[in-house]
């Protein structure tokens, strides 16, 4: 080899070295520059140079382009996950990395309590700030998701939990997520019970609504469900006032004879059986209610004013539950009537 060649491929061994040994001090090294609290959200399609540029830009790192030749050389710049990312005081460019690729991005919790409706969550989740209501109502009802499903509505089967969501997440990605959860906690076995008394899941959950929605402590869901299903094997109608609510446009808070006598397919007063589907998104508890109904022949219940419910399995007795709970009309009577 003559000297030339030597001298230039120690040249180049010496920038090798003096470039590895850089890189390896910026990938490791927490920047100083910025010890503040800092967010940046990642999108969907988002290069890897434009997310670096912005964190720099942001004074998380110091430099942009060293990062991406990193990624590059370990193939990982094309698996960034999108979501709000939080950096907090010094980080070094390696531990940024690893986050975006790890999809450690900031998430938040949001909890459904049982027994709203799809709107109900909608409404809910806005008032959070994380998505649109409207937006919300709509994915629930895109066509391609309920043919999916098999039905016309995901009303009953958004799961009520308390969810950990990224923070940056579609209206779409929470209703899968719902769905998803149903899913998995309505499980075999409950399916099977469905089967075993003759119900359909459809059936199940469209009773464990009304059962959640009927309210009073749980305890007594198990006796309320025994109600219903006696009226059902008796072909005698449900008359359950929330059925009624649920299929009024512009529910006002009262809820009139008037509404009573209206038709429509919820009004369990006018129609015999189960309505088409659930009124509310119930829980666990109520689902189990619904499968294991007490052991009990009531046919009747009405409120104690105090929670409660008063049940009686002749109509005798029930109306004279009612003229004790609800005499003088001091309140609504929430109750199963007479056919």
């Amino acid at each position: 080899m003559t000297r030339p060649f030597l001298f230039a491929a120690g040249v180049v061994l010496l920038v090798a070295l003096f470039g590895a040994g850089y890189l390896c001090a910026f990938l490791w090294t927490p920047y100083q520059g910025h010890p503040s609290v800092t967010e940046i959200e990642i999108r969907k399609g988002d290069s890897f140079a434009a997310i670096t540029r912005e964190l720099s830009g942001k004074g998380v790192i110091s430099q942009w382009r060293p990062l991406v030749l990193w990624a590059q050389l370990r193939g990982v710049d094309k698996r960034v996950h999108p979501g709000l990312y939080r950096f907090e005081g010094t980080v070094s460019p390696a531990s940024v990395l690893a986050r975006l690729v790890d999809g450690g991005s900031v998430h938040y919790r949001v909890t459904i309590p049982e027994g709203l409706t799809v709107r109900q969550i909608a409404d809910l989740l806005e008032r959070r700030g994380r998505v649109s209501a409207a937006e919300f109502v709509a994915a629930a009802k895109d066509p391609a998701l309920l043919e999916s499903l098999g039905g016309d509505s995901v009303e009953g089967y958004l799961f009520p939990a308390t969810y950990k969501l990224p923070a940056v997440t579609t209206e779409e990605q929470i209703v899968g997520t719902m769905l998803a959860t149903f899913e998995r906690r309505f499980t075999a076995e409950l399916e099977a019970r469905g089967r075993a008394i003759g119900m359909t899941r459809h059936q199940v959950v469209t009773l464990a609504s009304i059962i959640e929605k009927e309210g009073g402590p749980h305890d007594e869901w198990s006796t309320v469900s025994a109600v219903f299903h006696n009226r059902l094997k008796r072909g005698m109608r449900l008359q359950s006032d929330p059925t009624v609510i649920y299929g009024l446009a512009n529910f006002n808070g009262n809820l009139t004879r008037r509404d009573l006598r209206t038709p429509g397919p919820y009004n369990t007063y006018r129609i015999s059986g189960l309505p088409p589907g659930p009124i509310a998104n119930p829980g666990l508890a109520a689902i189990n209610a619904a499968l294991f109904p007490a052991a009990v022949d009531y046919l009747y219940f009405v409120s104690k004013n105090d929670g409660s419910h008063h049940f009686s399995a002749t109509l005798r007795e029930h109306n004279k539950a009612v003229d004790r709970y609800q005499r003088n009309g001091r309140a609504r009577s929430r109750k199963v009537a007479s056919p």
